[in-house]
């Protein structure tokens, strides 16, 4: 996949963008979710970190504590009880970090003690980036909705969906505002497409049904065919996609997703053709009457039909 951006795309839509939202209230908020899940002597070390960063005459600082948060820092989940963070001055919708380990929230607060001079920053990040482990790749994908030039560091983003390391990539792609925010039209369709390939949860990818269009609805279609003609199963929630695009070119798939013997992609068709607003795709659901009945009861939704899914991958 190309994941390239033009030049002229990116001056055009995002060099004249608000640069940050309020930093102080993202270092608190990162605080108080490391409190409750770090030892005191781990948050006494980040403090002393955070004054050898400020202290110009210490260069190599950040690199350093960067790479040795992870001593003090283990790989488990941040409470799900943390609220949401407003990210409404970068005009993305709110961000919630407790799919975070504690180790990336971490080193994510040790990111954001960088002085924000904007050159400056840029290099810092950027070599950062280029000399990161795949955990540290993973927490400054994740960290793009927090940072202070998160416009800026478009290019950088879709440079990491090339990525085949479902760690990284989901640090981009899932429960991440920066996507559907930043990307134009063609990026996020790469980044969709490729989600599907690597059958990652569609449903975790933030304003994924505000974001459909038809050539993402006619990749998948292709999508489709291609794994029927191998004799190979269709990840069911792709048929999401279709909702907005349904046309009389995609009656045909959806019928066979209906009559499918797989109760799971019956479900996937029943939404797709209930939540359409092409009466024909509707009138595929009558011969489905208890499905037709279930799906307007809201009793099951793309992501119960997600979460079932991944399930059985495992």
């Amino acid at each position: 996949m190309d994941f390239s951006i033009s030049s002229s795309f990116f001056t055009q839509h995002y060099s004249q963008r608000p640069q940050t939202m309020a930093k102080a209230a993202v270092q608190e908020y990162l605080k108080k979710a490391l409190k409750g899940n770090a030892s005191s002597d781990s948050l006494v070390w980040l403090e002393e970190q955070v004054e050898k960063i400020k202290n110009p005459t210490s260069p190599n600082a950040f690199f350093l504590a960067f790479s040795k948060a992870s001593r003090h820092f283990k790989k488990e989940a941040l409470s799900s009880g943390l609220g949401a963070l407003s990210l409404d001055e970068s005009g993305m919708s709110p961000f919630c970090p407790s799919h975070w380990d504690s180790l990336q929230a971490a080193r994510i607060f040790l990111l954001l003690q960088l002085p924000q001079e904007k050159k400056s920053w840029m290099t810092t990040v950027q070599q950062l980036f280029e000399t990161a482990d795949m955990y540290e790749q993973q927490a400054l994908y994740a960290a793009l909705p927090l940072l202070p030039f998160a416009e800026d560091m478009l290019p950088r983003a879709i440079e990491g969906c090339r990525t085949n390391m479902s760690l990284v990539f989901d640090a981009i792609a899932l429960n991440n505002p920066y996507p559907a925010r930043f990307f134009p039209e063609t990026n996020w369709n790469q980044l969709v497409l490729k989600a599907i390939f690597m059958q990652r949860p569609l449903y975790q990818i933030q304003q994924l049904d505000a974001r459909r269009n038809p050539a993402l609805a006619a990749m998948v279609i292709d999508f489709a065919h291609e794994r029927w003609a191998a004799g190979r199963p269709v990840m069911p929630e792709i048929w999401r996609l279709l909702v907005l695009s349904m046309s009389s070119s995609y009656l045909g798939d959806l019928k066979k997703v209906l009559e499918s013997a797989d109760s799971l992609e019956q479900k996937a068709g029943a939404l797709a053709a209930f939540q359409s607003s092409y009466l024909p795709a509707k009138e595929l659901l009558a011969p489905h009457r208890s499905l037709q009945e279930a799906t307007a009861s809201g009793a099951f939704t793309w992501e119960v039909v997600g979460i079932e899914f991944q399930k059985n991958q495992v």
